[in-house]
């Protein structure tokens, strides 16, 4: 028997109204759910109306038929969209490179509690006189957009100046780095897609 706390905290999720837009959305009965699910009907109904929480088994057999993972039941926004809020104070501040005593730039995840993301975006702020970073590359697109100060972008030995306002979108597989290029410190969001 689930506690009053426990049966709060899973009725949250909307477990059995989720199965129920899925069955609906199929066009599918309880009874042709259950055939593929080996539930009875009366189960189902159960599960769809909040009276009783389906154990993780048979919440999978449940997904395997819709063609869903087992965290679609448990995204706790009402309308089942993706949606991630990361405030600025759960944010961590990190150097790059993560050793050493003059990083050429920090970066802040901005999306880090986003799952199954498409990208991933940063804030990062390039201080005065560090130097460039480390030479890098990896599959995908990268877009910079500058919000503060003067950036240099070095693609394969050529340099971009990109100033506040500015934006640059590139193939993140050619080797690239970045610096301050200014007296002030810049700043960026830097989004990237594998």
């Amino acid at each position: 028997m689930l506690t009053e706390t426990l049966t709060s905290g899973l009725a949250q999720y909307g477990i059995g109204p989720k199965i129920r837009a899925l069955r609906l959305a199929k066009r599918i009965g309880q009874a042709q759910l259950g055939e593929h699910t080996d539930l009875s009907p009366a189960l189902l109904s159960k599960i769809e109306r909040g009276q009783m929480f389906p154990t993780l088994p048979t919440l999978l057999r449940i997904a395997m038929v819709f063609g869903v993972g087992l965290g679609y039941f448990f995204d706790d926004s009402k309308d089942g969209a993706r949606l991630a809020v990361t405030r600025k104070s759960e944010r961590l501040r990190l150097p790059s490179p993560a050793k050493g005593s003059d990083p050429a730039f920090y970066f802040e995840s901005l999306d880090f509690a986003a799952t199954g993301r498409p990208m991933d975006s940063y804030y990062a702020e390039f201080p005065v006189n560090a130097p460039a970073s480390e030479a890098h590359q990896h599959p995908g697109s990268e877009l910079i957009y500058v919000v503060g100060g003067k950036l240099s972008v070095i693609m394969n030995g050529r340099e971009t100046l990109l100033g506040t306002g500015d934006a640059m979108h590139f193939d993140s597989s050619a080797e690239h780095q970045y610096r301050c290029a200014g007296a002030e410190p810049a700043s960026a969001l830097v989004v990237v897609v594998a």
